[in-house]
């Protein structure tokens, strides 16, 4: 094992070290993560907003990106969001606390939603289905 240079390894020390810098040292350690993590897979890093509360209840941090990377954070069948989640429970766990995230739906994007519904509805009625 010594010498070997494992991806997992090289991505811990990095966290650890973007954690531990001095440019995010008045954030608290989940909100650093989560945005570590965030900022590195979506393609617009700048759009990025992570908001913490703190109740009764635990921490809540909410988290909003572009809508174009909502699929990104949101993975296949919403498994880059629960891997998010577990990882900011652990997160939580080390520091007693309780983490949730709640990802933000973009504005306008019921919207879209409801334009888009109404075009298939047209070409329903068009086709006579």
């Amino acid at each position: 094992m010594k010498g070997r240079v494992d991806g997992y390894f090289v991505t811990r020390l990095r966290i650890k070290k973007i954690i531990n810098s001095g440019n995010m040292a008045e954030l608290p350690v989940d909100q650093k993560l989560l945005e570590f993590i965030v900022k590195n897979i979506v393609t617009k890093p700048e759009a990025v907003q992570i908001d913490r509360k703190v109740d009764e209840m635990g921490v809540l941090l909410s988290l909003k990106v572009d809508p174009i990377d909502m699929a990104q954070i949101i993975g296949r069948q919403g498994s880059m969001a629960k891997a998010l989640r577990t990882i900011l429970k652990v997160a939580g766990a080390k520091n007693k606390a309780r983490v949730n995230l709640k990802i933000e739906e973009p504005a306008g994007s019921s919207k879209v939603n409801r334009e888009a519904e109404k075009m298939v509805d047209d070409i329903a009625d068009d086709l006579k289905i």
